[in-house]
């Protein structure tokens, strides 16, 4: 059996997408391609077990690279999961980036796939003046340096691969792109809307919720458009204001184990959320409303296709849509062809594909005959 080494963040019992994600995946590592996974945690103040379900964990003492190399001595096969704020608190994670190119250049062999969930701050959350705002430059630099670094990168936005693929200096569908799987499992068959409760669920962290209880008049219209008869409100709690709305139950459910939030949503007729339209393929609530066979419902729709997402055909768009013309049972029925495009046995796939895969030679021709600025 393969072993490699999966650096995160962190990882269970600490409530983290990217590390719900790489367990899920080493999950599926081990039972489809018998690939084990050693955890390296980049957060020293993280606290958990040294085993996880059979797979091993080590932890920096520190975030520096002599940390860090370390452990990887000896090792040959690294998946990084990047995300810059992940491991570093201001977005620029040089400790990690040197630390990896010492590794390569000391290591007979090496072969690094990374896993691009953030490249670096974007869009609003760069505000004037502020933290992002200032290191931006830097956080693209080591982006950039990331990028040429790995033998082998995917990422979960058709936006980040044309990005990789420009500091690569690559064609631009040479990058493997994998929206994010479900974080509470795959459902193998679904009911069909008909047979479901009249319930919408609104899931996730204290923030994500409370953005979308922001929408109210949206989940007002929601309750009347589908004849909702209770709202269950599911995940860790958050300051917001439960809506009032006649006729309807309110349930706060709070944080369940996966198993039992997969039971609920199976057999519920929507699911609520705000969210950058042009990036769902990266929530794993919509991930998992898509793959529970739900109505998927966003406050708002992108101008264009994103991601093979299209508004009001994968996802239903509230105030933005002739109600009489849509299909409730096709909008579900796309939303859970799309995920199983790539569920999680699709991705495990690619990504034995890409960890066994001969290494590209990313810094001296693979570059010289491209035209794609840098």
């Amino acid at each position: 059996m393969m072993t490699i080494i999966s650096i995160v963040n962190r990882l269970p019992p600490a409530v983290d997408g990217i590390g719900d994600y790489a367990l899920n995946l080493a999950r599926q590592l081990r039972q489809d391609a018998d690939i084990n996974t050693h955890f390296i945690v980049s957060q020293p103040t993280w606290s958990g077990a040294q085993d996880l379900e059979g797979f091993s964990i080590s932890q920096v003492n520190e975030r520096s690279s002599a940390a860090l190399l370390k452990l990887l001595q000896g090792q040959t096969r690294v998946l990084l999961h990047y995300a810059p704020h992940s491991h570093a608190k201001k977005g620029c994670p040089y400790w990690l980036l040197h630390a990896l190119e010492t590794w390569r250049q000391q290591t007979e062999g090496a072969k690094l796939t990374i896993m691009f969930h953030e490249l670096y701050s974007m869009g609003k959350g760069v505000v004037p003046r502020s933290t992002d705002f200032w290191l931006l430059p830097f956080q693209k630099q080591v982006a950039r340096r990331m990028a040429r670094l790995g033998d082998r990168c995917l990422t979960s936005s058709e936006h980040y691969a044309e990005l990789i693929c420009q500091a690569r200096r690559i064609q631009s569908d040479a990058i493997p792109t994998l929206p994010v799987p479900s974080g509470i499992g795959e459902p193998r068959q679904v009911v069909s809307l008909s047979e479901r409760q009249r319930r919408l669920i609104i899931f996730g962290q204290g923030g994500n919720k409370e953005k979308a209880y922001r929408s109210i008049l949206q989940i007002r219209e929601v309750c009347q458009t589908l004849e909702i008869q209770e709202i269950w409100d599911i995940g860790t709690a958050g300051n917001r204001a439960f809506p009032n709305i006649e006729g309807v139950r309110m349930v706060e459910a709070g944080r369940l184990p996966a198993v039992q939030v997969s039971e609920i949503l199976s057999n519920s007729l929507a699911g609520f959320l705000s969210y950058d339209p042009g990036r769902l393929a990266k929530s794993t609530i919509f991930a998992a409303y898509s793959s529970h066979g739900m109505i998927p419902i966003n406050t708002a729709g992108a101008a264009s296709l994103a991601d093979s997402l299209l508004s009001n055909k994968h996802y239903w768009v509230p105030q933005n849509s002739n109600v009489n013309e849509i299909e409730w049972q096709a909008i579900a029925d796309h939303a859970r062809a799309w995920y199983q495009t790539h569920n999680l046995a699709a991705q495990a796939k690619v990504f034995a594909a890409q960890i066994a895969g001969e290494v590209h030679d990313t810094q001296n021709n693979h570059f010289a005959n491209s035209r794609l600025p840098a």
